[in-house]
C-alpha cells in the first residue's frame, strides 16, 4: 500500500522562532505561520480567509530559522505531519498535529543577529536539512 506524507505551505510567519535545546542537545525551533486563502462563496462573493499552521525544525535547520527569520517574514515550508500526544503534569491529555519541516526557504527579506537586514535572498536559497534525530528521545516538552 502506498503512502505519502507531504506538505507545502507558503506564508508569513505570526511569530519569532523560538530556540530550545533537548536534554540530548538537540536544537528544535518552533514557530507559527499564516497562510491567507481566497474562494466564492455560493452567493458569488469572494472571501477571503486566514490559516495558522504550527511549524517545528529541527537540527541546524532549527539554528539557522532561529537566526534568521522573524514575525512577518515570508517563508516556503516543505515538510510533513505530525501527530504528537502527550500527558501533562496534571494528567490532562494533550495533542496536536503539527508541520515537521524539512526545507524551509526565505522569499523576503532576511534579518540576522548580526545587524545586517539589507540581505535579501533570492527565490534559490534554501536551507535544507535532514538529519537522523530520535523523536521518541527529544521532544523537549
Amino acid at each position: 500500500m502506498a503512502s505519502l506524507n507531504r506538505v507545502i505551505l507558503i506564508g508569513n510567519l505570526t511569530r519569532d522562532p523560538e530556540l530550545r535545546y533537548t536534554p540530548s542537545g538537540a536544537n528544535v525551533a518552533n514557530f507559527g505561520i499564516a497562510v491567507n486563502r481566497r474562494w466564492t462563496n455560493k452567493q458569488g462573493e469572494r472571501v477571503e480567509g486566514v490559516d495558522f499552521f504550527n511549524i517545528v525544525c529541527w537540527g541546524k535547520l532549527a539554528e539557522l530559522v532561529s537566526q534568521n527569520i522573524t514575525k512577518g517574514t515570508p517563508v516556503a515550508i516543505d515538510g510533513r505531519l505530525q501527530y504528537r500526544a502527550w500527558e501533562t503534569g496534571e494528567g490532562q491529555k494533550r495533542s496536536t498535529i503539527e508541520i515537521v519541516a524539512e526545507n524551509v526557504q526565505f522569499l523576503g527579506r532576511v534579518s540576522s543577529q548580526s545587524g545586517n537586514d539589507d540581505f535579501e535572498p533570492n527565490i534559490e536559497s534554501e536551507v535544507a536539512v535532514n538529519e537522523d534525530i530520535n523523536l521518541d528521545e527529544d521532544i523537549p516538552f
